[in-house]
């Protein structure tokens, strides 16, 4: 496809370095509430446009347990599609979710802006805001490019897409609502499961299926669990370079049992069965294995020897020890514990594998990978660290130790769940969003911030309000009849819902809610409902 007339016009217009600044992508800060009839002002979502309606419907599901959805706002005729230019045309992994690299500093997105003019292309670079949040000040994020020329429609979107690639470059079609922060007019679907622990006589708990490395839909863990409520959880693995697909990229505990680390730093939902103790906490993870008489220290518990999917792990790791979120760290030495949850069969590869039942050694393996047997645990061995297994043998005794904990309390005690998350979004009731210490400020990759925390996204969070009642909340996104949230703008929602502390959990085409089974959000993906790690049900 050639450039028209048109648009070459517009490229001699528009040689010259056009600067417009972004209006708000994101923004912490609440516009006043909706004014209505309907709704009492209190009430109303600090969201979008100023004035906006909004209704609620709630239902209880069984006692202590209510469902209640928001819908804000209408269909927006100011909202467009846009052509957003990749910068450069990269991708990494196979996660659908990581966002494309759309922003630079402003000499690269000039330079872009100039290669698109000599190809026919007028293009504006617009500045990107990041805003202050509780480890980060305001600043200059970076710049993006979008083309001059407004398609009506999608289908005109993804014609100039074409148009560009014809040409070399990488771009992508883009829906303004989807811009975080904007004053859009929506609309919004909010799904709110509410659990009282004053009259709730149910169970609250979390699950992975039937083993830890495998993918299920929420639905399908519906089905599992017998839930009568139930929404997708913590952040997994879904690139299978990247680990175990499914298995959790933090700590996690079911029922009591520990079955995964933490990402050190980052926070984790707490849940207990009768829903009475729910929090947000900052858990310590220790682990360690006894052989041939000599302690080794664990690296890791039911994950693939070798990869830290979000990093945060030791000084070690490379290519840091901090968490980074939707990076794989590597370190090519390190000792994982597995038991028979993990899956059938544990990572085989070069290193050792010595394996335990009941305080004994039962087999020691010259190569990773066996299957365990009920009540087996294995602890493999890679790098200089295999040596360890060299002087053990067969009948020794020899034990596996670790701990969760909570300001020196365990959290891998009967009754009690703990699923991965972040970035903090409350604290004390106060908007407390710890982007840079949960690895979501990314240094040489700002596009992160920029696609995944100040864009809009389906999201997927949970919390405790003032009456100490649990709150699970999911909002569809990416479409155009669901604009979904920024993370400032998550945050704003958890507030105005009441609630005291909250965490935001995975998101993106992992947002879901099934009520008795029937899935009743939107899924963003095109492939619909997507299988995910784990999920929290109530029953």
């Amino acid at each position: 496809m050639n450039p028209t007339p048109t648009r070459l016009a517009a490229a001699a217009l528009c040689s010259a370095a056009m600067l417009l600044p972004v209006a708000s992508v994101a923004t912490a800060q609440p516009t006043n509430p909706a004014r209505h009839a309907d709704r009492p002002a209190p009430d109303a979502l600090h969201l979008g446009a100023d004035g906006l309606t909004e209704s609620r419907t709630t239902t209880t599901l069984q006692r202590g347990v209510t469902h209640t959805l928001i819908a804000r706002g209408s269909d927006d005729d100011s909202l467009r599609w846009v052509v957003e230019v990749n910068m450069p045309a990269v991708q990494a992994g196979h996660d659908p979710d990581t966002p494309l690299r759309s922003i630079q500093d402003e000499p690269s997105a000039r330079a872009m802006q100039a290669r698109l003019a000599q190809n026919g292309f007028a293009a504006r670079v617009e500045r990107v805001d990041q805003p202050r949040v509780a480890d980060l000040p305001a600043a200059v994020l970076g710049y993006r490019v979008r083309l001059v020329e407004q398609p009506t429609t999608k289908a005109e979107a993804d014609a100039l897409v074409a148009a560009l690639k014809a040409k070399g470059f990488a771009s992508r079609s883009w829906y303004t609502g989807w811009d975080g922060g904007t004053a859009a007019r929506g609309p919004w679907r909010i799904h709110v499961l509410t659990i009282d622990p004053r009259t709730f006589r149910g169970t609250l708990g979390a699950t992975y299926g039937p083993t830890l490395e495998a993918r299920e839909k929420v639905t399908e863990l519906s089905s599992f669990t017998r839930a009568k409520a139930i929404i997708n959880a913590g952040f997994f693995v879904m690139d299978p370079t990247a680990g175990a697909e499914g298995d959790p990229a933090g700590a996690a505990v079911y029922d009591g049992r520990l079955v995964s680390e933490t990402i050190r730093n980052r926070p984790v939902l707490v849940l207990d069965r009768d829903a009475r103790r729910t929090r947000v906490a900052l858990p310590t993870w220790r682990g360690s294995a006894t052989l041939a008489g000599q302690q080794v220290r664990l690296d890791g518990i039911n994950r693939v020897i070798g990869l830290i999917r979000n990093c945060g792990g030791d000084a070690t790791d490379s290519p840091t020890s901090l968490p980074l979120h939707d990076v794989t760290c590597k370190d090519s030495s390190e000792a994982v514990a597995y038991t028979p949850a993990f899956g059938p069969r544990t990572p085989s590869g070069p290193g050792a594998e010595v394996v335990l039942f009941r305080g004994r050694v039962v087999a020691v393996n010259a190569q990773r990978g066996t299957v365990l047997g009920r009540g087996q645990t294995s602890i493999q061995l890679t790098g200089d660290l295999a040596r360890r297994a060299e002087g053990v043998r067969v009948g020794q005794r020899a034990e596996v130790g670790q701990q969760l904990t909570e300001n020196g309390r365990s959290l891998a005690r009967r009754g009690t769940t703990v699923v991965n998350g972040g970035p903090e979004l409350l604290r004390h009731g106060r908007i407390h969003i710890t982007q840079r210490r949960d690895g979501m400020a990314q240094a040489d990759n700002p596009s992160f911030a920029y696609g995944w925390v100040l864009q809009r996204n389906p999201r997927t969070f949970a919390g405790v309000d003032a009456r100490g009642r649990t709150v699970l909340v999911t909002v569809d996104g990416r479409q155009t009849t669901d604009l979904g949230l920024s993370i400032p703008e998550t945050a704003q929602l958890a507030k105005d819902l009441g609630l005291r502390e909250a965490i935001n959990l995975d998101g993106g085409g992992s947002t879901a809610m099934a009520l008795d089974g029937r899935l009743v959000t939107s899924p963003s993906d095109a492939t619909g409902e997507r299988p995910v790690g784990d999920a929290i049900f109530v029953r």
